[in-house]
């Protein structure tokens, strides 16, 4: 257990939501939809990069991939891998089109030619389910990093801190809407990834600057020796690991363009030219990043050692901290431990923002009220729904806490792959695309990946199950990607072809609408 300073660590975090807080109520402009929702789309390409950097840069980017890294090696890293591929190969070619087609939500591309109401409905259940499965992950995440700090081994202790997290996320998406939480992320990134670089030009300090003599370190004081530097460490002890290596592959790389809380910061922007842009620095910024932790993840276990990251409070969630410690002292603990609680602190408030958007602007306001209703009641609801949400994913961190947060992260974009990537894709460029379509790619793949986990190791049946004591897993793997995901697109093809056909007039203006961006807001 490390020497750490309470004192220093939580006055160094108090000073950051102080400090954003402030920044929050000074730039807050939330007197309509369009300021609450999407900032007025008033932010810069580069601005929105960084800002989205900022919102997918989680806990499990920072504490469970360094982590994941130090314990397993190189198929740790296939999660940052697998993180940065799904921005290259998905949002690069979706960004401009969704940001042309839609005005706050994901809802708005999916019902542009569909009947409204029940594909807006089910945007929002497929929003608020995949918000929920990733803000229960950063709420993990700070049950874990409290545990290491102050030696919180408690469960109760552990439940007051991650309740505190989720009423101070709940009071930045009050006050601030999309405009304040931007500026949050593009802050909370850009610590982040300074701190990031100063931890690993002191990591390469320690060892004279030579990596190799790092990589040799950390084989030495790992179990797994040299295996930690080639593919199998973790996921080819047999064929079931090795298929549900592919299936989490499948999940990292094709969830990005899912994801409700990214798609929703493409609206921030004023036009598809900065959409693209935002997509280009987000990547660049990222790729920084994932370097850096490549670094930071062997230089924890070549400092450390595996045992003791396991055998501290935590677990592998402890990693990048202890190695903080060990590097710096009490001073640069205090300062990781205040960007890991800021970097949960952002993300799951732009989650809470996206959940509570979607429920008041797709579901409130054009389900229940039929598009009759006026900007300052969906304001309204959004922010009565984001206490709702606060308060049940504060009972879910509870719930999961001492898993591993990037393994938590990759089942929400397993959700977000299955729900959302097939209809997203069949609306955009598919013309035949109908409303029967949407409605069977989304209930389909989101209702297969959930009975799937539920049925998984992930819930019961191993000693790392959230539910241990219990066994009634019959589905093998720990990510159902490799088969929800073509659930999917197989129920939005089999609805399409049972379904009506769409109007040809709405079908040719989304067409016009989302290559040149004639007719968007």
């Amino acid at each position: 257990m490390i020497d750490a300073n309470p004192v220093l660590n939580m006055g160094i975090f108090g000073v950051f939501v102080l400090i954003t807080l402030f920044i929050v109520y000074r730039v807050s402009s939330v007197d309509s939809a369009p300021d609450y929702f999407a900032a007025g789309g008033r932010f810069t390409g580069a601005q929105n990069g960084i800002a989205l950097s900022g919102d997918f840069l989680s806990a499990a980017s920072f504490l469970g991939i360094a982590g994941a890294i130090a314990v397993h090696g190189y198929d740790g890293f296939l999660y940052s891998v697998g993180f940065l591929v799904g921005w290259l190969v998905n949002l690069l070619l979706i960004a401009e089109l969704l940001r042309n087609t839609g005005r706050f939500t994901m809802g708005d591309v999916l019902s542009f030619r569909m009947r409204q109401r029940p594909v807006r409905a089910a945007a929002a259940v497929s929003t608020l389910v995949i918000s929920a499965v990733y803000m229960i992950a950063q709420m993990a995440g700070a049950g874990s990093l409290v545990a290491l700090l102050l030696d919180v081994r408690s469960s109760s202790g552990q439940a007051l801190v991650i309740a505190v997290v989720g009423l101070v996320m709940v009071v930045y998406v009050l006050v601030g809407g999309m405009k304040g939480t931007t500026w949050v992320q593009i802050i909370k990134a850009a610590m982040l990834i300074l701190c990031a670089a100063m931890m690993t030009v002191f990591l390469l300090g320690k060892f004279g600057y030579s990596l190799t003599s790092l990589l040799q370190q950390a084989a030495d004081k790992n179990p797994l020796g040299d295996r930690i530097f080639a593919p199998g460490a973790k996921y080819g002890e047999n064929e079931l690991t090795k298929l549900d290596f592919v299936s989490l592959s499948l999940a990292l790389v094709l969830g990005v363009a899912g994801l409700p809380h990214v798609l929703m910061r493409f609206y921030t922007v004023p036009n598809a030219f900065q959409a693209r842009r935002s997509v280009v620095w987000a990547t660049c910024t990222m790729a920084v990043f994932y370097l850096c932790t490549l670094v930071i993840g062997y230089g924890a276990g070549a400092v450390n050692g595996t045992e003791t990251i396991l055998a501290a409070p935590g677990g592998e969630n402890s990693a990048a901290p202890l190695l903080a410690f060990r590097i710096g002292g009490t001073v640069l603990l205090g300062v990781v431990a205040a960007i890991a609680f800021a970097t949960i602190l952002a993300v799951v408030s732009g989650l809470t923002l996206t959940a509570s958007a979607s429920f008041a602007h797709d579901f409130y306001a054009n389900v229940v009220k039929r598009a009759k209703t006026d900007p300052i009641s969906e304001v309204r609801v959004a922010r009565l729904t984001a206490l709702v949400i606060g308060v049940a994913s504060i009972l879910g961190g509870i719930l999961v806490n001492g898993q591993n947060i990037a393994f938590l992260v990759a089942l929400a974009f397993a959700f977000a792959a299955s729900a959302n990537l097939s209809t997203l894709l069949f609306s955009l460029f598919w013309r035949r695309f109908n409303t029967r379509g949407t409605l069977w790619g989304i209930y389909g793949g989101l209702g297969s990946c959930l009975v799937l986990v539920i049925f998984s190791p992930v819930v019961s049946g191993s000693p790392d199950s959230v539910l241990p004591g219990v066994d009634f897993a019959w589905f093998p793997l720990s990510n159902p990607g490799i088969v929800s995901i073509p659930i999917s697109f197989l129920c939005g093809y089999l609805g399409t072809l049972l379904g009506g056909r769409v109007s040809p007039e709405r079908t040719a203006e989304m067409e016009v609408r989302s290559l040149t961006g004639i007719g968007s807001s």
